[in-house]
């Protein structure tokens, strides 16, 4: 696919294009000086820099993490790593805020494009689209920037000067900057990918959608009844020209992660990380561990199954898994690599409210007998990919009789989503060659991991980043996003139409007869008196569930502390109000020595 694709590069990234038609080439700059942007290739480098660094940030360790954890979704895996941003017990500026300089720099960057831009010698469309997607950017940025730590420097001027000053400008300010530039984007910016801006990169809709969830945020914040409305309407005028947008829904939701699928038609907007190593952060077969610009996104839910799939597994007395026996699987790409960074939330609540309860299951993917959107996002069944031979006599073997696993025919691992009597070695009474782990048994070693991102492109190299793009927006959060903005409006049954288009895609399955289909999304359709807020978030987790939204989710709605107490017993002791905004970073605070001190966020 040709599009604007960049690399490392030293400082503000500039890049000289060598036809609308071709991969944009490298010219790294070590500064960036006004004259710069005074021509076609200057402006375009600036924003292709942009793109580049937004790449740095999705699909990388610390970022994924900031917008994951601490959530009702996931709790830590068994290589967490510091327990910190999952507990907020401990977080501060010191260790929190991997975005904030690379954001701040990158609006300096559109600022420079903005200013000098006005004047390139360029057909007058071609500059308007140029400049329009300068406009999304520093939306998108300052989008971010406000909903996680509120209160930024807000700034439009190109700096070239170096400054020790800086202050922080209210958020009201910054939503009508966000705003502005979003409309004028939308208005400028054309109904489907054009050249040089190919891919998925910011279009018409994208920038309409982006602008509804700005209205619906700073609804939220303000309680006005206008900007809900505003919100819904943008959503409304999406989906009424999804054919000339090219937009639609995949018939199946499991066809959303379908890797051929990527820039497809659900697909709206995504931080591109090529398929050319060439303009990629890695070298092939250097199994890469994390840093600029890598895609891990595939493996930071995936637990180590390698190395957690003895054959002779059992359950103790005290009712936990117990690793034993030679390991019924190794690593590959189709299941990819093991990092066990966080895992969902099968915690099973035996006291309070939701005793008897867990997340995952009994409250964001219910219904799974109906809806396919449980078995389309995680792996509960590992197929050998090695052969193990069992006696009769290890340690361990409780079934009672020798055999081998036949590659690529028998289950290795089964995850139900049900208690299963005689679990792990039987199935109630007959012996299963290879483990039966249920709910019961998922700990912070084994769990269903997350399957949506998962790269078998990798081949022999399954060490290696994904050259997967992060998918940012699917068309399907239009129509939540509109929803959420009718039921904040007053207008539920608008709201539960809206829904009722996902949940009704959701219930289709290639393997059902016409029929069952049918009785199953007349089973998922859901009526007005439905929608609650809770209901909503429920939704969202089973349709975005590790899609870098959930903490905005979370804190957008004013819910975080009371779902992160009601459902996450890892951070429910430490989760705060203040903890709605996140630390500014430190490093943030002791560079500003001239002036006003800069402020940290209460509570840190």
């Amino acid at each position: 696919m040709k599009a604007i694709k960049v690399g490392a590069v030293l400082g503000l990234t500039a890049i000289l294009s060598t036809g609308c038609e071709k991969i944009l080439q490298e010219n790294p700059q070590s500064q960036i000086v006004p004259s710069y942007f005074n021509s076609p290739a200057g402006v375009l480098g600036g924003i292709a820099g942009v793109y580049n660094d937004i790449r740095g940030q999705w699909g990388t360790e610390g970022f994924t993490v900031e917008m994951q954890a601490g959530t009702d979704e996931f709790l830590q895996g068994a290589s967490a790593g510091t327990p910190i941003p999952y507990t907020y017990n401990g977080l501060n500026g010191s260790n929190f805020g991997s975005a904030w300089g690379v954001a701040f720099q990158d609006i300096n960057t559109i600022n420079g494009v903005l200013k000098y831009g006005q004047t390139i010698d360029l057909p007058e469309a071609t500059r308007k689209q140029y400049l329009a997607q300068a406009k999304f950017l520093r939306g998108f940025w300052y989008f971010y920037l406000v909903q996680t730590w509120g209160d930024v420097p807000l700034h439009t001027e190109f700096i070239t000067t170096p400054s020790q000053a800086a202050s922080r400008q209210p958020v009201a300010q910054v939503y009508e900057l966000i705003i502005k530039d979003l409309t004028e984007a939308a208005a400028d910016l054309p109904n489907t990918p054009t050249a040089p801006f190919l891919g998925k990169a910011a279009t018409k809709p994208v920038a309409q959608l982006l602008l509804a969830k700005a209205y619906l945020t700073r609804g939220w914040l303000n309680n006005t009844a206008s900007d809900f409305t505003q919100a819904a309407t943008i959503c409304d005028n999406i989906i009424a020209n999804k054919g000339t947008y090219g937009l639609d829904l995949w018939q199946d939701y499991g066809d959303a992660f379908v890797p051929a699928n990527d820039y497809g038609k659900e697909t709206m907007f995504v931080s591109d990380h090529v398929l050319d190593p060439k303009f990629g952060y890695y070298v092939v077969g250097a199994a890469a561990g994390g840093g600029a610009a890598q895609n891990l996104s595939p493996w930071f839910t995936n637990w180590n199954y390698p190395n957690n799939s003895g054959i002779n597994s059992y359950k103790s007395t005290a009712g936990a898994y117990v690793n034993s026996g030679t390991s019924l699987m190794i690593r590959d790409s189709q299941y990819g690599r093991p990092y066990v960074r966080m895992r969902p939330n099968s915690y099973q609540w035996t006291t309070g409210a939701n005793a008897g309860k867990n997340y995952f299951l009994d409250q964001a993917f219910t219904k799974r007998d109906v809806d396919s959107r449980f078995m389309s996002s995680f792996y509960t069944v590992y197929i050998a990919n090695t052969a193990v031979t069992n006696s009769a006599t290890a340690a361990n073997n409780k079934r009672g009789i020798s055999y081998t696993t036949v590659v690529g025919a028998d289950t290795a691992v089964w995850l139900p989503d049900f208690e299963v009597a005689g679990a792990p070695q039987f199935v109630g009474t007959r012996p299963f060659k290879g483990l039966v782990v249920p709910p019961s048994l998922w700990d912070n070693g084994i769990f269903p991991a997350l399957k949506k991102f998962m790269d078998p492109s990798r081949g022999a190299n399954f060490n290696d980043p994904s050259t997967r793009p992060c998918v940012l927006y699917r068309f399907s959060d239009v129509y939540m996003t509109g929803a959420e903005a009718y039921f904040k409006a007053g207008d539920a049954t608008k709201a539960a139409a809206l829904i009722n288009v996902v949940r009704q895609r959701a219930a289709y399955r290639k393997t059902n007869t016409a029929a069952q289909n049918s009785a199953a999304a007349t089973a998922m359709t859901i009526t007005a008196a439905d929608v609650t807020l809770d209901f909503i978030l429920d939704e969202r987790s089973r349709e975005f569930f590790g899609e870098w939204q959930r903490w905005h989710d979370l804190v957008r709605t004013r819910s975080l502390v009371r779902r992160v107490k009601a459902w996450n017993p890892e951070a429910a002791p430490y989760v705060q109000d203040f903890n709605m905004l996140r630390p500014i970073p430190q490093s943030q605070i002791d560079r500003v020595v001239e002036g006003p001190a800069f402020t940290q966020n209460p509570g840190y």
